[in-house]
């Protein structure tokens, strides 16, 4: 499978923190791919042939708006697939779509009922573009025609709050986060509720495995034991636990699996 991390044109680089594609193009090929928690909503795009899904489910949405899951999302895929991810900035639901943020937490929402994905007949259009360079200008005509639709306001607090927790790995004691931004418990884990989709603590708890996931994946580490504690972790069980919660697997388990799929 080819994997491409792409950073973002200008024009929607203030909304989008990066575009992965996965492209695979083996007629031979069919797998669940899991979407694991990272800390960033997306808009995904995802075609696969439905006549070789796997006999367990043969619906697929083809344009998903994906909040924040603090568990793995399961994409069926079969055949030649092009999956293309735009990862949103963690706060940018509310001002985007008008929603909760709240209300997608674990949830995918499909695009076809946007009102502005519909106008633009975007999902269609993007099943009818045969090419990866077309198809990445229609998503992001699309982002800037939410942007344009709307007037984008960012919660300065949110912004700094998960910029702060990023930077510190997801460790950063909460009450050193409230002080930081001068805000109290009650008043910090409603915002984030409300434009993150998560309590303050469970996106910390997700930086943090999401920073250990990266090393992991990288092959970036001698020792279990030395990824636990660069991270945060007390010792290999509380990292092993962590992995399980948000993949199911524990972390040589995840190596393994993500091995099977094809190059």
């Amino acid at each position: 499978m080819k994997v491409q991390t792409l950073t973002p044109p200008p024009s929607i680089a203030d909304y989008v923190s990066n575009i992965v594609v996965l492209e695979n193009n083996s007629m031979f090929y069919e797998a669940v791919l899991p979407l694991i928690a990272n800390g960033y909503p997306s808009i995904t795009f995802q075609l696969t042939d439905p006549a070789r899904m796997l006999s367990s489910t043969k619906k697929s949405h083809h344009l998903v708006l994906y909040g924040q899951n603090t568990r793995p999302i399961q994409l069926y895929t079969a055949g030649e697939i092009t999956v293309i991810a735009y990862f949103l900035y963690p706060y940018m639901l509310p001002s985007l779509f008008g929603y909760n943020a709240k209300e997608l937490t674990d949830q995918g929402m499909d695009l076809s009922y946007d009102d502005a994905a519909r106008e633009m007949s975007l999902k269609e259009q993007l099943l009818n573009t045969p090419s990866l360079h077309g198809r990445l200008e229609l998503m992001n005509n699309y982002v800037l025609t939410l942007v344009r639709s709307k007037k984008i306001r960012v919660n300065e607090t949110i912004s700094f709050a998960t910029r702060l927790i990023q930077k510190n790995k997801g460790t950063l004691l909460m009450n050193d986060l409230q002080k930081e931004v001068y805000t109290t418990e009650r008043t910090l884990q409603r915002l984030f509720e409300q434009h993150i989709g998560l309590t303050p603590k469970m996106y910390s708890r997700i930086c943090q495995f999401n920073a250990a996931f990266r090393q992991l994946s990288q092959n970036n580490f001698s020792d279990m034991i030395d990824v636990a504690l660069e991270n945060g972790y007390a010792d290999q069980s509380h990292l092993i636990r962590a992995f399980k919660d948000f993949t199911h697997y524990s972390p040589l388990e995840y190596v393994k699996q993500a091995n099977n799929f094809p190059g």
